[in-house]
């Protein structure tokens, strides 16, 4: 039958006009993904109906159209098309598509973000483009297939799929149903009816490339059939109009869906033989060379027939007639024949084949009743499924049917003739229960199938003196009996009254805890594993998976039908999930200690949902209680995370590392409690930040921890006494690791400060405790990590980084003193600085002299070793330094933009109080206890008063982290021309100040930067020429210019070429005064020599550089210009 819908009226049955105000829905009776439902249509008999058979024009109104634009309704059924599709794509392109495909990405999100949408579509498509180009280049395509054709076929695909994931991108564009509503529902169209050709060759092809080729014509008829389903059933178009719904009192017209006739007629004929085909095509030399071949070939057309005639009760035929009567005697005359066919050649190729030995009864009689049971069964699950056992006479051929067959079924078994009408009555119950839906007909059928069920076991098992994944074939028959009886209980008991429900629950539960037990034993304790043979394996990967989705599956569905609580519900997903751990790690316990981890992880996810939305929906102690749960059941699985992480590292993991990733886990494993229930408590989030940040910091560090007695776990023990590691990796050099737990203990504090854990914003004692805490505690790490040898310089260092803590903590959180006390900490570590430099060197040349035997060696060595251990050092101690005045001038930069912005917050308010003397009492009264809350008692004021020396200060700062870094360049990099770009940016953090940088604003924060560049790159060129001429070494003058003058005189010259356009470029960006716009172009070619002749690459940066300022100010210049227009 046809739904109402895609009916004609002349078949449709009659309906009352006082029925003219319901809605019905359509074939699909799921809403689509993402937004309303487009198939639910409507009818009213008040309104005429007015269809327009002829396409939509684009420059039609949107108002009087049938366009409606909208979200596109169907992206989660093209997500699971197309992504699974493109992670294989990406698989196969390597990372040169994925890292062009990352930054088109990327700058599609930085042009979308600043609403250029139309620049977005166009880089999504430029992104996939490059991609495409990049995947034919870096793919193994050519090499994978032996066959040109093939090659190109493959490379067809491929750009295929790229195109409609391209397509699929614009559909998500609003601006492009508006502007081009006609486009929209071709692309619509185009998606629904390309991406089941794609999709399942590309689902295919992975499968294949996974599992090998046998069976690929299956897999790709399996794929077919999904995707058949997925889109060829009919959709009503997203961006129709709902009024569309309503004509022909509630028939959706044809040119309101998605996809056409021929549409529908080309998907038809791609789901019944494109697999046949493929099957054709790849088998040809052997398809005809047994009846297995055959039947091959039959079933890959008439497996999908007969999925093509189910799909035909929800309108898949639509386009070939809506007569019901015409449909329905299609469905059974194709589906009788196709169903003969399909039962025989299953005969041959699975139940003769596979299942033969299990047959006792001796031919040609065992061809008659396999072929009895098979078509008798098909038959009448066939019908039954049709809605044709509707009738007395109909009930009791099909309960005949169901005792012939189940008679039949048990002699083929060889069941004893004795005992044949235990079957027979197992079959007439059975049958009952379907026909007159008598629950305790379905339990005796239980029963009597349990009975039989237990003879087969025992008949054809029992004996076998068999040991398999360390457990005798007799318990894992006792087991798998016992999962059978509780699978057909399951049905009965969802039957029974509201109030036997925890029966069906303990049943599904006991019955997934079984199949987690086998499966266990059967993929993770098989010695088979062990060597190799994977072609081989007892229980395939694929099993797990399937049981998993059908498990999934049913409880979804039990759970719908309201024959289960949201109990069993919780259970049921965690132990269907759990059973997934077992493809990716190999351990024998990871399925149970899943298992436990979900079930502490998944209640807030699961069980709270039915409570109000409004405030929490866990108390307090259940928090607690749900915390500590998931803490003792990560570390009940600690045994399992040593296993994961020694099979990663290939070595047993340490301590701090296995404690590290329990905490982590146990921190992420509590974010859905605090994120769904405690999302207003601040202190639930911070203490989690803190939990996952202290897990990190053990994971990264990794320090010390005496407390392996705490494990109690023999398998850890064991594996710690292992002699392996030391004849493997051999002996390592020990290092103190007890500082790293300083740097732990340091970072723990700033992150409990920042997040107001320990409340030093309000309290100045605990302030300076923290700041002098946290400097002693880096101090000791730094002295003890990188100046071990140097002790007397510790207690400089441990000073050093309490002043500096000191002053960056009371300079973002002053205190009525700190203002004066602050530049005194400041001069005391600007003073630091040199002495400590050069007590560094004389201590470390003291300690060489003294303790290293130096005396012995030449003076030439002697000289070359002392300057390199003091270099090195001094090198470490330039970048703490360099680190330090770094920090400070962030510091200061940001306080005072935090002031500027407060002062024009002051000043708007002062201006509004002013202007709008009708304001109320209370309002007043509310902004001043805002500005009271938010501003300390270190007020803007005495900010202002008192600290005018923070611009100064920070300028200090700034200028010598520069200068450090400079000579860091000189001794790291030889003076790399590149540094400079990277450096120069530091002195973006200078600040107004009118002691020492007069005039200097907000203006000109971009002139220090450019400034410092051209005058870096001129004075290292010009060193660069001195050193070349008066440094005596006149073979490589000779070579790179030819005698010392010729070559000063040349390069002078070319670098004084390049002088204009800086000069200009930094006045401009200086005083932003425009000039007249050829003057930056006419000063654009004298760079041009200086990077055609010079031999200095630095003068060849310099005039590219130039070219460069000179563009940049003519296009600067004009844009202001036109926006002066623009304002005028």
């Amino acid at each position: 039958m046809l739904p109402p819908e895609l009916q004609p009226r002349s078949f449709r049955p009659y309906i009352s006009s006082s029925l003219s105000a319901q809605n019905f829905t359509s074939y699909n009776h799921a809403s689509p993904e993402g937004g309303a439902n487009p198939n639910v249509t409507s009818f009213n008999y008040s309104k005429s109906p007015s269809p327009s058979s002829s396409s939509l024009s684009a420059s039609r109104s949107l108002k009087n159209s049938r366009f409606s634009p909208s979200s596109f309704a169907y992206n989660t059924r093209l997500a699971l098309a197309l992504v699974p599709c493109a992670a294989f794509l990406l698989d196969l392109g390597g990372s040169a598509v994925v890292i062009i495909l990352t930054i088109g990405l990327m700058i599609t999100y930085i042009i979308d973000s600043l609403n250029f949408k139309s620049g977005a579509f166009f880089s999504v498509w430029f992104s996939l483009l490059a991609a495409q180009i990049a995947f034919f280049f870096s793919s193994s395509l050519y090499s994978s297939f032996n066959s040109i054709p093939l090659s190109l076929l493959a490379a067809f695909l491929c750009a295929e799929t790229n195109f409609l994931i391209g397509v699929w991108a614009s559909l998500q564009f609003k601006w492009i149903q508006i502007e081009n509503p006609a486009i929209v529902l071709a692309l619509e169209r185009l998606l629904f009816a390309s991406v089941p050709f794609a999709a399942s060759s590309l689902f295919t092809w992975a499968t294949i490339s996974a599992v090998g080729m046998n069976n690929a014509s299956y897999y790709l008829m399996a794929f077919n059939c999904v995707f058949y389903w997925l889109f060829a059933i009919p959709r009503v178009s997203s961006f129709k109009s709902k009024q569309e719904a309503k004509f022909h009192g509630g028939e959706v017209p044809d040119d309101n869906l998605i996809l056409g006739p021929l549409e529908s007629c080309f998907q038809t004929l791609n789901l019944l033989f494109f697999p046949l085909v493929f099957h054709i095509a790849s088998h040809y030399s052997v398809m005809f060379s047994s009846a297995a071949g055959v039947s091959d070939l039959l079933l890959l057309f008439f497996i999908p027939f007969l999925f093509q005639l189910y799909a035909s009760t929800r309108g898949a035929l639509w386009w070939v007639t809506k007569n019901a009567v015409q449909l329905r005697s299609i469905q059974l005359v194709n589906g009788a024949v196709a169903l003969i066919v399909v039962v025989i050649c299953l005969e041959i190729r699975i139940v003769f084949h596979s299942f033969g030995r299990y047959i006792q009864v001796p031919p040609p009689l065992n061809y008659l009743l396999v072929t009895a049971t098979m078509l008798g069964g098909a038959s009448g699950a066939g019908a039954y499924a049709l809605g044709m056992i509707s009738d007395a006479f109909s009930s009791v051929v099909f309960t005949s049917l169901a005792v012939v067959v189940s008679a039949a079924g048990a002699i083929v078994i060889g069941f004893p003739i004795l005992f044949i009408p235990l079957p027979s009555v197992a079959g007439f119950y059975l049958a009952r229960f379907f026909t007159k839906k008598s629950v305790p007909s379905y339990f005796a059928f239980v029963v009597l199938g349990s009975l039989m069920v237990m003879w087969f076991v025992m008949h054809n098992f029992w004996d076998l003196n068999i040991w398999m994944a360390g457990m005798s074939l007799k318990s894992f028959c006792k087991l798998i009996v016992a999962d059978v009886v509780l699978a057909m209980s399951v049905p009965g008991l969802a039957l029974l009254p509201s109030k036997f429900q925890f029966l069906t629950e303990i049943s599904l539960v006991s019955h997934a805890l079984l199949l987690c037990h086998i499966e266990n034993r059967f993929f993770n304790y098989s010695n088979i594993y062990y060597y190799g043979l994977e072609d081989d394996v007892m229980y395939p990967s694929y099993m797990v998976v399937l049981t998993t989705l059908v498990g999934m599956a049913l409880v979804r569905r039990l759970s719908a039908d309201h024959h289960i609580g949201p109990k069993a519900v919780w259970i049921l997903t965690c132990l269907y999930c759990s059973k997934l751990a077992m493809l990716f790690i190999s351990s024998r316990s990871v399925v149970f200690v899943s298992a436990i981890l979900l079930l502490a992880v998944s209640p807030p996810l699961l069980l709270y949902r039915d409570k109000s939305r409004t405030g929490s929906k866990m108390k307090a102690w259940q928090g607690y209680a749900h915390g500590a749960v998931v803490a003792l059941s990560v570390w009940f699985g600690r045994e399992t995370i040593f296993e994961a992480l020694q099979w990663w590292n290939g070595r047993p993991p340490s301590d701090a590392l296995l404690l590290g990733f329990c905490i982590v886990l146990t921190g992420l494993a509590c974010v859905p409690i605090v994120i769904l229930h405690f999302s207003h408590v601040l202190s639930a989030k911070r203490c989690l930040v803190l939990v996952v940040a202290a897990g990190l910091l053990l994971i990264l560090m990794q320090p010390p921890i005496p407390l392996s007695w705490a494990y109690g776990s023999d398998l850890i023990k064991a594996a710690r006494q292992s002699a392996d590691d030391i004849s493997i990796y051999g002996f390592m050099a020990s290092k103190p690791m007890w500082p790293s737990w300083l740097l732990i203990l340091a970072i723990l504090l700033t992150l409990a400060s920042v997040t107001s854990v320990i409340p030093i914003k309000y309290i100045v004692e605990l302030r300076a405790v923290y700041a002098i805490a946290v400097g002693i505690a880096l101090g000791i790490y730094i002295s003890a990590e990188f100046f071990l040898q140097a002790a007397v310089l510790h207690a400089l260092i441990i000073v050093t980084m309490v002043c500096a803590s000191v002053f960056v903590v009371f300079t973002h959180f002053p205190s009525a003193s700190s203002t004066k006390l602050l530049p005194w900490i400041f001069a005391l570590l600007v003073a630091l600085f040199p002495v400590t430099y050069l007590l560094e060197g004389q201590v470390r040349i003291k300690s060489l002299l003294g303790d290293s035997g130096l005396g012995e060696m030449d003076e030439e060595d002697r000289k070359l070793t002392t300057l390199l251990a003091v270099e090195g050092a001094r090198t470490s101690l330039l970048g703490l330094y360099a680190a330090i005045f770094m920090l400070i001038a962030l510091e200061i930069k940001f306080e005072l933009a935090s002031l500027m912005r407060e002062k024009a917050v002051e000043r708007g308010e002062n201006r509004y109080s002013q202007t709008s003397q009708s304001s109320s009492a209370q309002r007043m009264r509310f902004m001043q206890h805002r500005r009271a809350s938010t501003i300390s008692t270190f007020t803007i004021k005495r900010m202002a008063a008192e600290g005018a020396w923070m611009p100064a200060v920070g300028n200090v700062a700034t200028v010598m982290c520069f200068a450090i870094c400079l000579i860091l360049n000189v001794h790291l990099t030889g003076g790399s021309n590149q540094a400079i770009f990277f450096l120069a940016p530091i002195l973006l953090l200078l600040n107004q100040d009118s002691d020492f940088i007069a005039g200097f604003g907000d203006k000109q924060r971009y002139f220090p930067v450019t400034a410092a560049i051209s005058a870096y790159l001129v004075l290292t060129t010009l060193y660069a020429i001195w050193e070349e001429v008066w440094n005596g070494n006149t073979g490589w003058g000779i070579q790179i210019g030819g005698p010392g003058w010729f070559f000063a005189v040349k390069n002078l010259a070319l670098l004084i070429l390049t002088f204009p356009s800086h000069i200009l470029f930094n006045r401009f960006v200086w005083s932003h005064t425009k000039q007249t716009d050829s003057i930056p172009l006419l000063t654009l070619p004298l760079n041009l020599p200086s990077i055609i002749i010079t031999d200095l690459m630095k003068i060849r940066v310099l005039g590219g550089l130039g070219i460069i300022y000179s563009v940049a100010q003519y296009l600067i210049s004009r844009q202001q210009y036109i926006s002066g227009l623009k304002y005028i």
